[in-house]
């Protein structure tokens, strides 16, 4: 009875969150209604000629633009949401490992519900975008590239001393970039975990796994990241991010010192001076299931193609989605499922393979990604939203590189990565086509561009939610066996103490 009054007490708290900016949002417009009516043809007139109506503005007179009336207190669902993930695991694991599809749509519904009731059809869209748009194609491809990678097993005995455990990440890292990071990392995270079951301390050895193969290794092409496949999108040439190689060449190295470091003091304490020999004969290392890497190479493959072609759009409930991004996800399941229809059910039974890890990244991103709208929302405003006095803060790349980092590091990096970029074209290059700004922005401003791009890629590694994979990494190091940290243990354990020195060492070289 006392869990129903506070979940009551949530969601009334979540109505009026939306409603008070709705009324104003209300008085606003019909002001402005009043007001063109004394000197134009009227708001009647414009939405006419428009076409747009309440799909437009969310029922009301005039045109709202939600970031510009959203409260910041807007965003307390997902916050509540991330406090969730980080704190249900501690306090109550059994609870949130049997429930936390249930609590990732509660929250949805606290930011949704009342939402809509506030905006009607201009939440309803907000909500369907990020939905279609963003949801949908994030899914698909992180589903894609685990079952075919989950078709893929290396056999053999391999050790995990500290060399090979260093070899391992660094040939992630190097194959993040042509692959993607969530490609890489599910390449290659499950023999990595099996080549260390006989090691008592694991939980390091992952969390660096996620810093450079699920993150930084994936900064060198748009293949490697979102964000930066984002700015491919927009103009910037495919190889124009390989001018991150020096940025990543120094955190990686340090990283993978940091690591070997760690590694071989662990290996040294636990009193271990070689790999232990297995009874029986050393079987050679081989990889099986070796057709998926066809599969992996579609996967690549559509991504790539999808941001080369134009075919046009196509309206999905309102929402105008790209022919080709249709066709690139779905190419994606027709991969994944060829994978499944091909691959020998031994394979997946040796890979330890399970369906739990995509499950509950799916089941949780939803609720992240719903709940974060009005983050979004507000911080696409620019200086009209409640963030504006941050984003007016910034002016140097140093400031470029920590903001976008660091909001990157909580919320979609992608979204992040493009607020900043049109901050920068705006900032330096403005009245000018997108098509005019960028190739200067790569050029005579380009150390804005690679500041942008670090940050949003680096930071990925800061939190589990940072970046796709790393919650994935996680689920399936834990479902082996290998305790890993709770979302504020993995942010003040490690990312404070390994990944912001390595930031700070960064910007003083670079920015």
């Amino acid at each position: 009875m006392r869990l129903g009054k506070w979940i009551g007490i949530i969601f009334l708290l979540s109505i009026f969150a939306f409603l008070v900016p709705a009324m104003a949002s209300d008085h606003g417009a019909a002001v402005t209604h009043d007001t063109e009516q004394g000197s134009t043809h009227g708001a009647e007139h414009a939405v006419a000629e428009t076409g747009h109506g309440d799909a437009g503005s969310g029922g009301h007179g005039g045109h709202v633009n939600l970031g510009e009336v959203l409260p910041l207190w807007s965003c307390i669902p997902f916050a509540c949401m991330l406090l969730s993930i980080a704190l249900f695991p501690l306090l109550v694991p059994k609870f949130w490992h049997h429930h936390f599809g249930k609590i990732s749509a509660f929250w949805a519904a606290c930011m949704g519900i009342p939402f809509l009731i506030a905006f009607k059809g201009t939440a309803l869209y907000e909500i369907a975008h990020i939905i279609l748009a963003d949801y949908v194609p994030f899914i698909v491809l992180l589903w894609a590239l685990f079952t075919v990678s989950g078709g893929i097993v290396l056999k053999g005995t391999l050790r995990g001393t500290p060399i090979v455990n260093t070899i391992m990440i660094l040939i992630g890292t190097v194959l993040a970039s042509w692959m993607g990071t969530t490609g890489a990392a599910m390449l290659l995270i499950r023999p990595f975990l099996k080549a260390n079951d006989y090691r008592k301390n694991r939980t390091f050895m992952v969390v660096f796994f996620i810093f450079l193969v699920a993150n930084i290794g994936g900064s060198l092409t748009p293949l490697g990241d979102p964000p930066l496949f984002l700015g491919f999108l927009h103009g910037v040439s495919f190889f124009w991010t390989m001018k991150l190689m020096p940025h990543m060449l120094v955190a990686a190295g340090i990283l993978l010192a940091i690591y070997f470091a760690l590694d071989t003091y662990h290996y040294k304490k636990e009193g271990l001076t070689s790999a232990p020999v297995e009874e029986g004969e050393k079987e050679p290392l081989k990889l099986v299931g070796l057709h998926n890497f066809v599969f992996l190479g579609g996967i690549i493959g559509a991504v790539l193609i999808s941001g080369i072609v134009d075919w046009g759009e196509v309206n999905t409930f309102g929402i105008h989605r790209a022919v080709q991004d249709w066709m690139r996800d779905g190419f994606l399941i027709l991969m994944g499922s060829l994978s499944l229809l091909t691959t020998s059910k031994k394979i997946y039974e040796d890979n330890e393979f399970s369906w739990f890890p995509i499950v509950e990244v799916a089941y949780l991103f939803i609720g992240i990604f719903i709940t974060m709208v009005p983050c979004l929302l507000i911080l696409k405003a620019g200086l009209k939203g409640e963030l504006g006095f941050l984003i007016a803060t910034v002016k140097e790349p140093i400031h470029y590189f920590w903001v976008t980092g660091a909001l990157s590091g909580f919320l979609d990096n992608a979204p992040t990565y493009l607020t900043f970029f049109n901050t920068a074209l705006g900032a330096f290059y403005p009245g000018m086509s997108e098509a005019q700004a960028v190739p200067l922005l790569m050029t005579e401003t380009s150390i804005y561009l690679k500041a942008i791009s670090a940050g949003a890629v680096f930071f990925g590694a800061f939190s589990y939610i940072g970046n796709a994979p790393n919650f994935m990494v996680r689920s399936i190091a834990e479902e082996g066996g290998t305790p890993m940290p709770s979302f504020f243990g993995y942010v003040l354990k490690y990312s404070l103490v390994f990944l912001l020195p390595v930031f700070v060492i960064i910007t003083l070289i670079f920015f």
